[in-house]
């Protein structure tokens, strides 16, 4: 019933299939465009699908590429993760989800993308492709999560004990990164009384150009007191879980029909997927933040730049671009050695490939076509 919901809702032309990775997954692909043309890799975030990039696909098919979007490890009807919260959680670690990417082309019999492209969490994803295969990822366009480089061996940055101060302020806080991480997180999503259409219906407003509190800004620091000033979807009351965070935010359902960015049948898409899989295998991802053993792995890259061309892509309504004080700058000053542009779209949120998909696929084509 899911793969069915999932296949009938697609834009002509996009196909759907499986695909063994080689690395325990059964992926479900979606593929458009003729073999062999150039390649573009998308990578969805959180809580997001391959579905999240039809409305690009066919403009991109258009132009000459063949485009190919996974749903990633942890979602929709990949299969071969463990869901468990106290299973493996090193299949998630951030290494890992690049061998999920080779392994895919390599299926697939193909040895280079002209681009991976990544939105909210699949832009960390795509950065890593990038910083540590340029020879397989040779270009990378980021939307939404600036990438401020990997972790440092050594830092001097004096060291602050963000949940704590965030929970000691006047009006208690806490994290969503920290709360994403907790034991509870899925169960209050997925079981949540709204339901889990509601509830992402809420979640994608509460986060797009359609939410009129979005007007985001840079913040001074990382700070309690800077953080504070971000939506409760990037930092929460501290009593109340992210379902009572998106119920206090449910759009009139004169805002639900204006929503032409994502309809109702389009939105289905997600939530029948979510309320089949539950949302612990995305979670995971947040989980392994905070696994010092994973930032380790990973600082076998420190120093290191994305040395192949490189933009970046969001909404002027996506907090995104600025809830990592300090991550928009360094992208462009250290962590990107040859960075071409940054671009935020006027009339987009946190959701920019969904909200203003035809500026998206231009942009992308205008980066395509000067590297």
């Amino acid at each position: 019933m899911i793969d069915s919901i999932y296949k009938d809702n697609l834009p002509a032309g996009t196909r759907s299939r499986m695909v063994d990775n080689g690395n325990g997954l059964d992926m479900h692909v979606l593929q458009a465009g003729k073999a062999g043309n150039p390649v573009l890799l998308m990578l969805h975030g959180f809580p997001e699908l391959a579905y999240s990039w039809r409305k690009v696909m066919p403009m991109l098919v258009d132009a000459g590429y063949h485009v190919i979007a996974p749903d990633q490890r942890g979602y929709g009807l990949t299969t071969g993760w463990d869901g468990d919260y106290d299973g493996d959680l090193g299949q998630f670690r951030f290494l890992n989800l690049v061998r999920d990417t080779l392994g895919l082309l390599a299926a697939l019999d193909i040895d280079h993308v002209d681009a991976v492209v990544g939105h909210d969490f699949g832009s960390f994803a795509a950065a890593n492709c990038a910083l540590i295969r340029p020879d397989v990822f040779r270009a990378v366009a980021l939307m939404s999560a600036p990438f401020a480089g990997p972790p440092p061996l050594k830092s001097d940055a004096p060291v602050v004990d963000i949940d704590a101060d965030l929970a000691n302020l006047e009006r208690p806080r806490k994290h969503y990164h920290r709360y994403y991480s907790t034991r509870e997180a899925n169960a209050n999503m997925w079981r949540c009384g709204q339901g889990v259409h509601d509830f992402m219906r809420a979640y994608y407003h509460y986060k797009s150009a359609d939410w009129a509190g979005n007007r985001p800004y840079e913040l001074a620091s990382w700070s309690a007191g800077e953080l504070a000033k971000l939506p409760t979807y990037y930092v929460m009351e501290l009593d109340q879980g992210m379902a009572e965070t998106a119920a206090a935010e449910m759009p009139t359902s004169e805002e639900i029909t204006a929503c032409t960015w994502l309809p109702d049948n389009e939105l289905r898409v997600y939530s029948d997927t979510f309320a089949n899989t539950g949302f612990q295998g995305g979670l995971n991802w947040y989980r392994g933040r905070f696994v010092e053993a994973f930032t380790r792995e990973q600082q076998v890259f420190a120093g290191r730049a994305i040395d192949v061309p490189a933009c970046f892509i969001s909404g002027t309504s996506d907090w995104g671009v600025y809830q990592n004080p300090g991550a928009l700058k360094a992208m462009q000053t250290t962590a990107c050695s040859d960075f071409r542009a940054c671009h935020l779209i006027e009339g987009a949120g946190h959701w920019v490939q969904q909200e203003q998909p035809h500026e998206v696929a231009r942009l992308l084509l205008a980066f395509l076509s000067e590297i």
